[in-house]
């Protein structure tokens, strides 16, 4: 089982950054891919980014540009740098862990992240 712990949420206005961070913890494979979604209010989850073990990427069209996901594997951590804030970007954002090829199951606790003036 594995466990995740985000951090990072906060208030932030349009145009503002703010950097995620997910903390995986407990026993995993060490090939797997790692994610970002988030759920806007009144709104299904939905996929922000992921990235594998290997490096690659993957972002919904929404954050192309605006969002980096990266990992720190000495500190077995995701990031989600996100700039250029908008208020569509207001959701919880939850961090997800799989083997690679696995559908996510393993889910953190979420965090809240708005954008408002």
């Amino acid at each position: 089982q594995v466990q995740l712990v985000e951090s990072g949420g906060g208030l932030v206005q349009p145009g503002g950054s703010l950097r995620l961070s997910c903390v995986a913890s407990g026993s995993f494979f060490r090939i797997y891919t790692m994610g970002w979604y988030r759920q806007p209010p009144g709104k299904q989850r939905e996929l922000v980014a992921t990235i594998t073990s290997g490096g690659s990427t993957n972002y919904a069209d929404s954050v192309k540009g605006r969002f980096t996901i990266s990992t720190d594997n000495t500190k077995n951590t995701v990031y989600l740098q996100m700039n250029n804030l908008k208020p569509g970007d207001t959701a919880v954002y939850y961090c997800t862990w799989a083997p690679i090829g696995k559908p996510f199951n393993n889910w953190g606790q979420g965090t809240q992240v708005t954008v408002s003036s």
